[in-house]
């Protein structure tokens, strides 16, 4: 199946723009949050405070993608990824909170600044659970033509994916997105989130 991107050139164009503009206006207008998360999870002392993690991004491109740390420091003690999962037993008591409260992305702003993602976009995978989509669906590399997001339709919709089936089933809303996708939709899928998460919705 062939997919098209459903944004031109201009429509991308400001919508890296606004990307830009809104992320550093982000970071400046949030800043006390960011000390705020910053003091809880230095007196927690459980590790660093920023966790970082190798993402596969725009053109296949590999980056690194900032966090708020909310997990113990050895929650991948074998070595082989995990998945996240409500509930997960690897979360600090603040790492906790900040999941349900979405505060552990606000890093990404910074992602965000530098090009790597959007805001809106497919979340972002590891290349090891990427490897595993496309044995099972090969579309998955029609993802790579636009920068990954913080938020998507299947961000709000499909919850977290802590599972294969989940993950093909976000592989196939995040199709749709990246072939109707627009400036207003882009503008509709930020204001739902953020009218989620001061409503306290979980998702």
């Amino acid at each position: 199946m062939a997919v098209v991107d459903g944004m031109n050139a201009f429509e991308r164009a400001v919508k890296r723009i606004f990307d830009f503009v809104c992320s550093f206006l982000g970071i400046v207008v949030l800043s006390p949050v960011f000390l705020i998360v910053y003091v809880a999870l230095r007196i927690q002392n459980d590790g660093s405070v920023i966790f970082k993690q190798e993402r596969i991004g725009y053109k296949g491109r590999a980056f690194n993608i900032y966090k708020f740390r909310t997990m113990c420091v050895d929650s991948e003690p074998n070595g082989k990824p995990q998945l996240a999962a409500k509930g997960d037993e690897r979360l600090t008591k603040v790492g906790r909170f900040l999941r349900e409260h979405h505060l552990d992305e606000l890093p990404q702003l910074f992602n965000v600044l530098k090009g790597d993602m959007s805001f809106v976009g497919p979340r972002p995978e590891r290349q090891y659970f990427i490897d595993r989509i496309r044995k099972a669906n090969p579309d998955y590399d029609y993802l790579f033509m636009i920068r990954p997001g913080i938020t998507s339709m299947a961000t709000i919709h499909n919850g977290y994916t802590d599972t294969l089936d989940k993950m093909l089933v976000r592989l196939q809303m995040d199709l749709e997105y990246l072939q109707k996708r627009s400036l207003w939709l882009d503008l509709k899928l930020i204001f739902t989130t953020v009218f989620y998460i001061v409503n306290g919705k979980k998702f």
